[in-house]
């Protein structure tokens, strides 16, 4: 059976917040990237999170068929401080049973893909805002993933970097993956194979109900 995420009527609301988005169903299978547009506040990140199972909808519901990996890109990266670049992409190859210098031969594959090939023996503490969130991307394509949850991946990145992160995001669509992305650069929604415009599903001023599931 192929991976696919399916989302039927979803619509979320925080105690403390408005609906920020109603009625909202899509599917997504292997090979796909779909990007997640929409005004600032309309739930985007909150999206993602959903579709992880990390958070239960308000309303509606989210199936998700053989997905065993879940890999997720934050806007804000993190690492360790005093690892080096190579050993972020490396240890979770590790972690899935190569050795290591197995491990270390394909991670500088990866930190190569994303531009990152000169900066392998670098720690993370001296990596630049962007060469870490190209980083990130890196360790998690590296990983496998079944869904791939990337959030505003070229937000903090120059218009080169950008560039190369939204070329590699692009090339996903070729693998197994299911690839989600959360994004504002129209660029980026270039690089997707379909839109999910939260903009159709925001409540209009004053409307008290949510979706229809």
């Amino acid at each position: 059976m192929e991976s696919a995420v399916r989302a039927t009527h979803l619509a979320h609301r925080f105690a403390t917040t408005d609906w920020l988005f109603t009625d909202l169903s899509f599917s997504a299978a292997q090979g796909e990237i779909v990007g997640l547009v929409g005004p600032s506040g309309c739930g985007k990140s909150t999206l993602l999170s959903i579709l992880a199972g990390w958070l239960t909808p308000t309303e509606g519901r989210v199936e998700r068929h053989d997905i065993q990996h879940v890999g997720w890109v934050f806007q804000n990266p993190h690492g360790v401080a005093r690892r080096t670049a190579v050993d972020h992409v490396a240890l979770p190859l590790i972690a899935q049973g190569m050795s290591w210098g197995q491990a270390h031969d394909m991670a500088e594959e990866h930190l190569t893909t994303f531009g990152m090939d000169g900066l392998k023996d670098r720690l993370f503490m001296e990596l630049s805002g962007g060469e870490a969130q190209r980083l990130m991307l890196a360790r998690a394509v590296a990983s496998s993933p079944d869904l791939l949850l990337v959030d505003e991946p070229t937000a903090q990145l120059d218009r080169t970097s950008a560039d190369t992160v939204n070329t590699v995001l692009t090339q996903l669509a070729s693998t197994q993956t299911i690839v989600v992305i959360a994004t504002h650069d129209p660029d980026t929604r270039q690089a997707c194979t379909r839109i999910v415009d939260l903009a159709h599903n925001v409540p209009r001023a004053g409307t008290d109900q949510g979706g229809t599931g």
